[in-house]
């Protein structure tokens, strides 16, 4: 790791090289350096400039020795070994032979063959490095093509072809590497059937909002959960275990509402059957209809669960009509879907629901390797007090042991605890068993997958190579390819300035995630709602300090203000909204958006006048004469003024007389003089149109 201050001369007895080459190369590649050796370099340049330095004289070394062997094994000496030397004589060279970066050009002689071999994103780095040249070349090559690009962004395939073909190199599109987590898993070896052992099945509970799901679970589990959840309505995933007739089942409960709809595709993929709850006396709705299309997507199981057969206007035979409508069949109408009738009030059905789990199980032959490493898949992930990042993993295969080192996305860290469903901790997991992690170094995505590395140093590894190929992707699809692009994107800048920006502070990823979604889903093509930042954890100083650079407005959902929060959010102008049910955010954040937009302004006609005669004054602008065909003529209204039905005047009523009276307005029927502001060309037979502006408050 480079020090976080170095100077010329640091760089240059690292390499070896003088520091007058370190100066040219440094303004070779565009960065403005002093010409003194003990100056500094600027902190946020240090890391590229040393990588960039670290491949050059690497390379560099690697061809010199390349050259001295050649020279030693000829034979020849004197003249022609100083030719060899000198560089007279062509060496074949690969600039990136470490292999650093995504689009990185093939060692294997691609130079020799005049080919260049990349794979996507183009990067302006790895093209110069493979064709020879300086990265600011490139660019001020790629300015004449029409398209802009930095040191590490990326360029088109076209602009590609073109800059290879004029170094005199064939421009090749290699395969690329798969992702690293994917080459992970492709190389995960498989278990010895002798050593698989049956495991609990993993049951996601998926439904509508309010037809009972976690109440059916609490009846299973002779537990309470919907009584702590803010509207009675499940908004995390969240998973337990149970024992029945001597063997274990894990569920998963989804949430619900609209607004949840990559959770509960999350509890689809993860699971072995599903329980698609139904209340008897409503029938499928939207999210039931999404939730089946998740779990068929999944190609698992489905057992419909129809709740509530209690209540007075329960109608089973409606859900199973439903079921038909969306080619789904019940066992009870001669198809292959299982339903059971259940109660979560009375209790009624549920030893039927768990047969069936269980045999659904049985028929599935449901098997794992306990004694292999653990491999899993997030649930949640949030930021604890008192514990720092935690994840909510399902265990999938092999056993998760406390003190293992897991890499979980894109970060790692040694396992400190374990704590089960229940909140105790325990020292290791099973397949099918949902835990708690402690001691990872953030905070993962939902749904990543858990492996165990070797070491931490493994681990790290990964890590950091995930980030990389996560921020290559994301430097392909930012990136600005023309000046065109650029023009159209300051454009749309500056449309979207109204827009409201966001900071997301939720309890968990998931709910950030959601309510993200949700928000980029408000229908409306006049304004939107950005998303600055989506974190977990409580909204602290550097939440205000973001929101305040931004403009934006912090919205917690299920978290706590640190202290001192809400009196610098006062200073700095920042509005802090706290929630506890998404709808409600929802609602607010669509008001908020309506309140940005400006307001509808629609015009009312009051009236007409026609001019007859007009009036000289000794003192003062003309007057004209007018009678009031129909409305009303008022002091303050807009007016227009036409001529042959040409408009000549477009302004407002000044002053109103009727007789020797100075009035505030003249309805129809009766005449009045009328003085218009700023306007005396009036003409017998000119007709005033008077309207005024209605303002009504925007709408999305």
């Amino acid at each position: 790791m480079p020090k976080n201050t170095m100077t010329v001369k640091d760089f240059a007895d690292k390499y070896k090289v003088s520091q007058q080459e370190i100066i040219r190369e440094l303004n070779g590649q565009g960065i403005e350096t002093p010409k003194a050796g003990a100056s500094k370099i600027p902190e946020d340049m240090i890391e590229l400039i040393d990588a960039y330095f670290d491949d050059l004289y690497t390379v560099e070394a690697a061809v010199s020795s390349a050259v001295a062997k050649r020279v030693s094994g000829s034979g020849d000496s004197g003249r022609k070994g100083a030719q060899k030397r000198s560089g007279t004589e062509t060496v074949p060279q690969t600039k990136n032979a470490k292999g650093k970066g995504k689009g990185r050009a093939d060692a294997s002689g691609q130079a020799q063959d005049k080919v260049v071999r990349l794979t996507p994103p183009f990067l302006v780095k790895d093209l110069a490095e493979a064709l020879g040249r300086k990265p600011n070349e490139l660019i001020m090559d790629l300015i004449k093509l029409g398209e802009l690009a930095g040191i590490n962004q990326p360029v088109s395939e076209a602009n590609a072809r073109k800059l290879c073909s004029g170094c005199g190199y064939a421009f090749e599109i290699g395969s690329g590497e798969a992702p690293a987590a994917e080459k992970e898993a492709a190389l995960a070896p498989e278990d010895d059937p002798a050593l698989l052992r049956e495991r609990p099945p993993v049951v996601t509970f998926m439904g509508h909002v309010d037809h009972g799901k976690t109440s059916l679970q609490d009846a299973v589990r002779h537990t309470n959960v919907t009584a702590g959840e803010a509207g009675a309505i499940t908004q995390h995933i969240g998973a337990s275990t149970i024992e029945y007739n001597g063997k274990k089942i894990t569920f998963i409960d989804t949430p619900g509402h609209a607004a949840f709809s990559s959770m509960r595709a999350r509890g689809a993929n993860v699971t072995d059957i599903v329980v698609l709850v139904v209340s008897a006396s409503e029938g499928f709705k939207p999210q039931t209809v999404e939730a089946m299309n998740h779990a068929l997507a999944a190609k698992v199981p489905i057992i419909v669960a129809i709740n509530k057969i209690d209540l007075p206007d329960a109608d089973p035979d409606k859900v199973l009509l439903h079921m038909q409508q969306n080619s789904l069949t019940s066992e009870d109408w001669g198809g292959n879907v299982g339903t059971v009738r259940v109660s979560a009030k009375t209790g009624a059905g549920l030893p039927d629901l768990l047969e069936r789990i269980l045999m659904e199980a049985e028929m599935l032959e449901l098997k794992a390797n306990p004694d292999r490493k653990a491999a899993g898949a997030v649930l949640e992930a949030q930021l604890e007090q008192g514990l720092g990042p935690t994840a909510s993993i399902l265990v999938q295969d092999g056993t998760l042991h406390a003190g293992d080192i897991v890499l979980v996305g894109e970060h790692y860290g040694k396992v400190r605890t374990l704590i089960d469903d229940k909140g105790a901790r325990v020292k290791s997991a099973g397949p099918g068993m949902p835990v708690k992690v402690v001691g990872l170094s953030g905070v993962p995505e939902a749904g990543d997958k858990l492996e165990v590395c070797a070491n931490e140093r493994e681990a790290r590894e990964k890590a950091q190579q995930r980030i990389a190929d996560k921020r290559g992707q994301m430097a392909a699809s930012s990136g600005i390819s023309s000046v065109e692009d650029l023009f159209s994107r300051l454009n749309s800048e500056d449309k979207n300035k109204h827009n409201l920006n966001i900071v997301i502070k939720a309890d968990v990823r998931g709910s950030g995630e959601a309510i993200a979604q949700s928000l980029g889903e408000l229908p409306s093509e006049k304004i939107k709602a950005e998303v600055v930042s989506n974190g977990v954890g409580p909204i602290s100083e550097g939440d205000i300090e973001l929101a305040a650079v931004t403009g934006a407005m912090v919205v917690g959902f299920h978290v706590r203000v640190n202290p001192g929060v809400n009196d610098l959010a006062k200073k700095r102008g920042v509005e802090i909204r706290l929630y506890s049910i998404i709808y409600e955010l929802l609602e607010d954040i669509t008001d908020a958006l309506a309140g940005k937009l400006e307001p509808e302004k629609r015009e009312k006609t009051l009236g007409q006048a026609r001019i007859l005669q007009i009036f000289e004054l000794s003192k003062g602008p003309k007057i004209c004469g007018c009678k009031v065909e129909s409305g009303v003529v008022k002091v303050g209204a807009k007016a227009r003024v036409r001529r042959s039905k040409e408009l000549i005047y477009n302004g407002e009523v000044a002053s109103l007389r009727h007789f020797k009276d100075d009035v505030r307005e003249v309805k129809a029927g009766l005449e009045c003089g009328i003085r218009l502001d700023n306007f005396i060309d009036f003409a017998v037979g000119d007709e005033i149109e008077i309207y005024e502006i209605e303002l009504k408050k925007a709408t999305l």
